[in-house]
């Protein structure tokens, strides 16, 4: 190789390693501000920013401001994203970190953008911090503090729209503990809770645990014209206070209440089970329709972010703000004068004891009355009761699809054993009415050993589809748990015997047993319905059920509240309106010639009846339910009582008495 060639050689190896030398110069891996502002938004999103770099203070101190900034800020840490990164020199750059606060359980959220300065120092990206960086205009010693803005909340409707439940004022009585010496207010506290019939005990316990400068509330009382506590009364006892406001109440004390339940402040466990939708103090639906369509009602509340001074907890500045939304009315069925009637005619009923009375022409539940013997329990749609002789409706139906008729013979005698158990008649049985006699008879003088002695003319099957037909054990949405019946499909002997006669393993409730009579009335199933943009009138498209099924109901004659039933597919019913003139024909016999005749003084249409006495307990002799079933026009009533005596005699004045009033 020549001089020359191996000197070009030299000189392009020495250019190329001058290149590369170059290159290496100019590859920078030193972190970039977009790293430091990641960093930075990953650890405010966490209330936590020990990974991130500060000028000015340690990361554990902004940490701790941090959590200054939001103790007690509900709603936790905010969302926090790196929105872009300027450059605005060769060592320095501004971020902006977007930030998504969820307040609530709504979709609205709070966000806004704020802009942190980054620098460059020893290779390092550093934060110039602030709590502007955290929440744009904040200032030290400023925090966080959320406030919820109630929603008017939606009344509760009645027929046509009356309104039934809405803001009604009342005072909240209690000792104000800044207004009485200590050692006078355990004194103060028992007094109060006389005058007002509370637990003076347990009143004064309550008083001594709360704060030095507590108002301890000892009862809510209604402001109205029917106030018994007067405010004389309350001003004569030392450190007593009445303070005025409003709450949402029916026209009563007790006015529906186990169906429409109660608004009050959120229990702990309702605030437990909310999942940060309520807060302590939070007014809330606290049972009945009130908590179950609380949603509806509630609407949505306001929210205010503000900016507080850490020390005395004044707004300095308005953050955020959102407008309440107010609640919904919720439109029901219910009749308010048939409802107040119901409750009157109960009053004085000691035991258990309800009234549900039904439109046949639209299904739509008119009054749910439960009487003060029930002690705030849903007798009317929860109670599991067997049906007694009610249910020869039913029993009847089942015989005229085998064949019989209304003049078909049957033998009613005073007693009829199966399987070594022996049926009776009632004490009272009218011994002319023993003997060969026709179904029309044996239905209208309700005779149990006539029923029994045709129990092979009609499978336990047969009596199970009848009862569907006309509604008991057929599940339907109504906007509140109820218990719409059970009749076992399967069943021999005893049990098929004591079946015909609604004893045995057949339950219903009050609701069941009016729906079974509004399905008479309207010659085609009837499906219940309460809620006034639910249900269909006489449909047999089945709907979500609230509670209840069609068996496994519990034997126990209790009133209880059963666990929400699966959706099931009711099946079809094939009640006719030629089935639904002979049933009304033998109803209308009980009236004429049987056990309702004193239902034949009631004004205005012709009443259609049956009554029923069913055994209970293990007493000798048994204790007794005492029901009746009734239809008079488009209204269908049902009457129950616990511990009745026959249904005539128990169940029989409280329905003329109703349907009288009903008739006014």
């Amino acid at each position: 190789m020549s001089r020359m060639g191996k000197l070009h050689r030299a000189t392009t190896g020495l250019t190329v390693a001058a290149l590369a030398l170059s290159l290496a110069a100019c590859t920078d891996d030193r972190p970039t501000a977009e790293d430091a502002a990641g960093t930075l938004a990953a650890g405010l999103a966490q209330l936590d920013v020990g990974r991130s770099a500060f000028s000015s203070v340690e990361a554990s101190e902004v940490t701790a401001e941090l959590a200054a900034i939001t103790a007690g800020f509900t709603p936790g840490a905010p969302r926090v994203t790196v929105g872009g990164v300027e450059e605005t020199g060769e060592d320095t750059a501004t971020a902006t970190l977007d930030y998504v606060w969820d307040l609530d359980a709504s979709d609205r959220d709070w966000t806004y953008s704020t802009t942190a300065e980054l620098s460059r120092v020893d290779d390092v990206w550093q934060t110039a911090w602030k709590p502007g960086v955290f929440v744009e205009g904040l200032l030290p010693d400023e925090k966080l503090a959320l406030t919820s803005i109630q929603a008017d909340r939606g009344d509760i409707t009645g027929a046509d729209g009356e309104v039934i439940v809405t803001e009604r004022p009342v005072l909240r009585v209690g000792i104000d503990k800044t207004q009485v010496p200590g050692p006078k207010r355990a004194a103060s506290a028992r007094v109060l809770a006389e005058l007002l019939e509370i637990d003076p005990e347990a009143y004064a316990d309550q008083v001594a645990a709360a704060g030095e400068e507590a108002f301890v509330v000892a009862l809510v009382v209604r402001d109205d014209a029917d106030r018994t506590v007067t405010d004389a009364q309350i001003g004569a006892i030392e450190g007593a206070l009445a303070q005025p406001g409003t709450l949402e109440l029916g026209p009563t004390r007790t006015f529906a209440r186990e169906l429409l339940g109660s608004v009050g402040e959120a229990t702990e466990e309702l605030v437990e089970r909310s999942d940060g939708a309520l807060e302590a103090g939070d007014i809330t639906g606290l049972s009945g329709l009130q908590l179950q369509h609380d949603a509806q009602l509630a609407g949505t509340p306001g929210l205010e972010v503000d900016a507080v001074a850490a020390g005395t907890g004044a707004s300095t500045q308005r953050l955020f703000s959102s407008d309440p939304v107010d609640g919904i009315d919720l439109a029901t069925t219910l009749d308010p004068r048939l409802q107040s009637l119901g409750e009157q005619v109960l009053a004085d009923e000691p035991s258990a004891s309800a009234v549900v009375a039904l439109r046949p022409s639209t299904g739509e539940i008119l009054a749910a009355a439960n009487g003060p013997g029930s002690d705030g329990l849903q007798t009317a749609l929860l109670g599991q009761y067997p049906p007694g002789s009610t249910f020869k409706i039913a029993t009847t139906l089942a015989l005229l699809r085998n064949g019989f008729t209304p003049g078909t013979p049957t033998k009613c005698t005073e007693e009829v054993t199966v399987d070594g158990r022996t049926f009776n008649n009632a004490g009272t049985y009218p011994e002319q009415f023993v003997g060969t006699i026709p179904l029309l008879e044996t239905f209208a003088q309700s005779c149990n050993t006539g029923f029994i002695a045709a129990r092979d003319e009609v499978t336990q099957a047969d009596l199970a589809t009848a009862a569907a037909d006309l509604g008991i054990g057929v599940p339907a949405s109504i906007g509140t748990p109820a218990f719409f019946g059970a009749v076992p499909s399967e069943a021999e002997g005893t049990a098929h015997a004591a079946t015909m006669i609604g004893q045995g393993e057949v339950l219903v409730s009050p609701l069941s047993l009016a729906t079974l009579a509004a399905s008479v009335g309207a010659g085609s199933r009837v499906t219940p319905t309460l809620l006034a943009s639910t249900g269909s009138a006489g449909s047999d498209a089945p709907d979500a059920p609230e509670a209840g099924s069609t068996a496994g109901a519990s034997t126990s004659p209790a009133t209880t509240s059963p666990d929400p039933a699966p959706s099931t597919e009711a099946m079809p019913s094939s009640f006719t309106r030629a089935e639904s003139g002979t049933l009304q024909t033998l109803m209308g016999a009980v009236v004429e010639q049987g056990g309702a005749q004193l239902l034949q003084d009631v004004p205005g249409e012709p009443v259609l009846a049956k009554t029923g006495t069913a055994e209970f307990g293990s007493e000798k002799p048994p204790r007794t339910h005492a029901w009746v079933v009734a239809l008079q026009g488009d209204l269908a009533v049902a009457v129950f009582v616990e511990e009745g005596e026959l249904g005539s005699t128990s169940g029989g004045p409280l329905m003329q008495a109703f349907l009288t009033g009903a008739a006014s």
